[in-house]
C-alpha cells in the first residue's frame, strides 16, 4: 500500500503544505494510526509564522552501528559508499529520511552533504541523530529536522548500510514514498495511501477550526462549540457560504 507507484496529486502535497502536523495526528488517529510523530526530532531552525511545511515522499537511509575496521576515512573514497550515494540518488523533491537509532553523539550529516541535497533539489532531510556544522546548515534554507547536534563525525558511530528501504526513525516506521510533513513541532509520516485523503480532511478541519476559534474569541463556552454540537455547524455551513 507504500508504493511510490500510487500518486499523490499536487492538489493533496499544497495543501499538506498548510495544515499543522497536529491536525494531521487527529486525521491519522481517525483512520487508527496513533503512533505517526517522529520523536525526539526538531526543526534545526525554526520556521517563521506562515512558513510552508516541509512536504514530500519519504527516500530512506538505514544506519547499523560503525564498526572500527570499516569505518575509516579512507571509506568515503570510494563513490559507491552508501552514505555519499544516497545524497546523489534522492530525487528532487523528496526528503531524505536516516534510521540513526536516536544515537546523537555523532553526526548524521554536515554541512557539504546538506549543501549537495540542497543544490539537487531535495526537499529536505530529517534524522533522528544529529547534524554537525549545525550554525551552517541552520541558515542554508532547506528543513532539516533532527535530534540536536554533534561535531564527531558519521564513522565514529553510524555505519550506512542500505537505501529506500523501511526504516524506524524517531520511533515510527517509514517506508519508501511515505509523506514527510514537518512544522514547527516536528515531523508527521503519512503511509502514502491515505495521503489524498488525509490531505483533504486536514483542510476540512482547519477551516471549521478556523471558525470555532473565532466564536471562542468572541466568549462562546466549550459546550456545543468545541466539538461543534449541530447548531454549530448549522452557522459553520453559513460562514463557510458566505466566505465563498
Amino acid at each position: 500500500m507504500n508504493s511510490p507507484a500510487i500518486h499523490v496529486s499536487e492538489q493533496a502535497l499544497e495543501q499538506l503544505r498548510h495544515v499543522s502536523t497536529a491536525t494531521l495526528t487527529t486525521q491519522l488517529f481517525k483512520h487508527g494510526l496513533r503512533n505517526v510523530f517522529i520523536q525526539g526530532v526538531k526543526p534545526l531552525a525554526s520556521p517563521a509564522v506562515g512558513t510552508p511545511n516541509l512536504v514530500g515522499p519519504a527516500f530512506t537511509m538505514r544506519n547499523i552501528p560503525a564498526r572500527e575496521d570499516l569505518d575509516q576515512l579512507s571509506a568515503f573514497q570510494n563513490p559507491e559508499h552508501p552514505q555519499r550515494k544516497g545524497v546523489e540518488s534522492v530525487p528532487a523533491g523528496a526528503v531524505l529520511v536516516q534510521d540513526c537509532r536516536g544515537v546523537t553523539d555523532a553526526a548524521s550529516m554536515g554541512s557539504i552533504l546538506a549543501t549537495r541535497l540542497k543544490m539537487r533539489g531535495v526537499a529536505g532531510m530529517v534524522s533522528d541523530g544529529a547534524v554537525r556544522d549545525s550554525a551552517t546548515i541552520a541558515v542554508l534554507g532547506m528543513p532539516v529536522y533532527c535530534a540536536g547536534a554533534s561535531a564527531p563525525l558519521n564513522l565514529c558511530r553510524h555505519h550506512t548500510v542500505d537505501l529506500n528501504v523501511p526504516i524506524g526513525c524517531g520511533g515510527v516506521a517509514v517506508f519508501p514514498g511515505d509523506i514527510l510533513v514537518g512544522d514547527a513541532d516536528g515531523v508527521v509520516v503519512i503511509p502514502r495511501h491515505l495521503a489524498e485523503e488525509v490531505a483533504q480532511a486536514a483542510t476540512e478541519q482547519e477551516t471549521l477550526e478556523c471558525f470555532i476559534t473565532g466564536r471562542i474569541e468572541a466568549g462562546a463556552a466549550l459546550p456545543g462549540t468545541y466539538p461543534p454540537n449541530e447548531a454549530t455547524l448549522a452557522a459553520y455551513a453559513e460562514w463557510k457560504k458566505a466566505r465563498g
